[in-house]
């Protein structure tokens, strides 16, 4: 059997964001999101969410690319040069972050800090958090999934994305624009076996793998369909990012403008959804994983 979990990261990023997000669920494939605690749209998507109850919400833990809840506790998390000036925030972009984060320089003791607060911020304002991930998949890393992990437990989650990409050269073959993203994710599999284990000894649930982080930005109608129709048996997840690229989406630090607008076009063509259909393929939630092992 095949299962399929279509996720809608940056939930709460901006108010065309959550509306292409609850259109991509209402009138689409999407099947769960997960929510930006310190996004500048957060309340309307919490909004949304409780008017919109099929759609499974999850938090989007975020280390990169904002600033901290938790802001007089995450020193090592922080761009040392925002912190001194006395508006703390995290670092822009991965690369540095990575880098910390492989040698060990990254307080774990911090990062569970911050991701309990950012959970705790969504379940106090009323949403039952159905899983994890994090923006910039940044727990991939063990210095992060580690903490990450503990905090779930201790806030009652049982589901975590799995970071880890699953991708073929024919996929590849349809957009060769993506082969320097997939050999700058590829070099981090090793970490893969890992994050496994330790969600293993946590007793968490995670999917089998997942899919279009390499596509991030580059999804089309083409490589939607390669993915579905190489989907293994198993569950799986689709990570995409619908929005609208409004005024709003200008003044936010992301890559991502018109590409959100591709996605959402595809995310709700009544092809798509037929496709899922002719293949076979069940789409599910974060909650129906999450309570399939209750």
């Amino acid at each position: 059997m095949r299962r399929l979990i279509i996720n809608a990261d940056d939930f709460g990023l901006t108010a065309g964001v959550n509306r292409a997000i609850v259109e991509s669920h209402q009138d689409g494939v999407v099947t769960s999101a997960t929510l930006m605690a310190n996004g500048q749209a957060f309340d309307d998507a919490v909004s949304l969410a409780k008017t919109h109850p099929q759609l499974g919400v999850g938090c989007h833990v975020v280390l990169v690319d904002g600033s901290p809840l938790v802001q007089q506790a995450t020193k090592s998390l922080l761009d040392p040069g925002t912190s001194a000036a006395g508006s703390p925030k995290f670092r822009e972009g991965i690369g540095k972050f990575a880098v910390l984060a492989l040698l060990g320089r990254l307080a774990a003791d911090e990062i569970e800090a911050e991701i309990a607060a950012q959970i705790g911020k969504l379940q106090s304002s009323g949403i039952t958090v159905t899983h994890l991930d994090s923006h910039k998949h940044t727990h991939m890393f063990p210095r992060v999934f580690r903490p990450l992990l503990r905090a779930a437990k201790a806030c009652g989650i049982k589901a975590i994305r799995n970071p880890f990409e699953r991708i073929r050269a024919s996929e590849l073959a349809a957009r060769p624009g993506m082969w320097r993203r997939w050999g700058e994710v590829g070099i981090l599999q090793s970490l893969a076996n890992q994050f496994r284990d330790a969600v293993q000894n946590a007793e968490m649930i995670t999917p089998d793998g997942t899919f279009a982080i390499v596509a991030t930005g580059s999804l089309d109608e083409r490589l939607f369909r390669r993915m579905v129709e190489t989907l293994p048996d198993g569950v799986w997840e689709m990570v995409c990012h619908p929005g609208y690229n409004d005024s709003d989406l200008q003044n936010v630090h992301t890559r991502l403008r018109k590409s959100r607008e591709q996605e959402l076009r595809i995310l709700t063509s009544p092809v798509s959804r037929d496709l899922l259909a002719a293949k076979g393929v069940e789409l599910m939630s974060y909650r129906d994983l999450a309570e399939s092992v209750s």
